[in-house]
């Protein structure tokens, strides 16, 4: 059987809220911690023969409902983590993209970003996109209208080009802390995805057990609607 190719994952990182309550620590403590374990799945992926896109699930539009405080925290955390992790995307040749409506973000945040993405425009080892304020059904409507504007036919290829995304489809997609469910990330394009669904709490998921996914997703045999 001919090995699957890996060139497109994405994660929905789930738990650091539970992380943060099974330890008696507040939320905040559980999202600095799965800051953390993006780093080392960053780089674990930069290191891949064929990894090209890590897609990242950080933000989402319905995340906007959460209390306020956590909100403004998770905002500060982001400005912290562009940052911190500055030197990384230097260091293993890391290109950092987003996608979602980053409109809603305060200024300040948002020319973070831009000169994060910027200064890393070049590097070509990997893309890390971080999803912020992003739903794909908004996503999918936003695609649709920009065609519209541009009077561009509604087919699916040109819907696939409007998206946020720099690829078509996502090979794997893996979901942490037990949850299976998609929570409105990448439906577009994860329509053949192979999915995987890990007990593991975000900030304890490491390089280790990710490695174990990708080893097994390689023994399955994608028919892509086929025989």
């Amino acid at each position: 059987m001919k090995q699957n190719s890996l060139v497109n994952l994405a994660i929905i990182m789930d738990g650091n809220g539970r992380w943060a309550k099974e330890r008696g620590l507040s939320r905040s403590a559980g999202h600095e911690k799965g800051a953390e374990t993006i780093r080392d799945i960053t780089e674990y992926c930069s290191k891949h023969n064929t990894i090209k896109t890590l897609t990242l699930y950080a933000f989402s539009t319905e995340n906007w409902k959460r209390p306020k405080l956590e909100v403004d925290f998770l905002m500060k955390l982001l400005e912290k983590y562009l940052e911190r992790e500055f030197e990384t995307y230097k260091k293993f040749d890391i290109k950092f993209e987003t996608i979602g409506d980053l409109s809603k973000f305060s200024t300040k945040l948002q020319k973070k970003i831009e000169n994060v993405k910027n200064e890393t425009k070049n590097n070509q080892k990997l893309t890390q996109i971080l999803a912020l304020n992003y739903g794909s059904r908004d996503e999918i409507i936003r695609a649709v209208n920009k065609l519209i504007k541009q009077n561009i036919e509604i087919t699916e290829k040109n819907i696939s080009s409007a998206l946020d995304t720099p690829y078509s489809d996502i090979d794997l997609l893996i979901r942490t802390s037990g949850e299976q469910r998609m929570s409105n990330f990448l439906l577009w394009q994860t329509i053949y995805s192979e999915l995987f669904f890990t007990p593991t709490l975000w900030p304890d998921f490491t390089s280790q057990e990710l490695d174990d996914i990708i080893n097994e997703y390689y023994e399955i045999d994608r028919k892509f609607g086929g025989l």
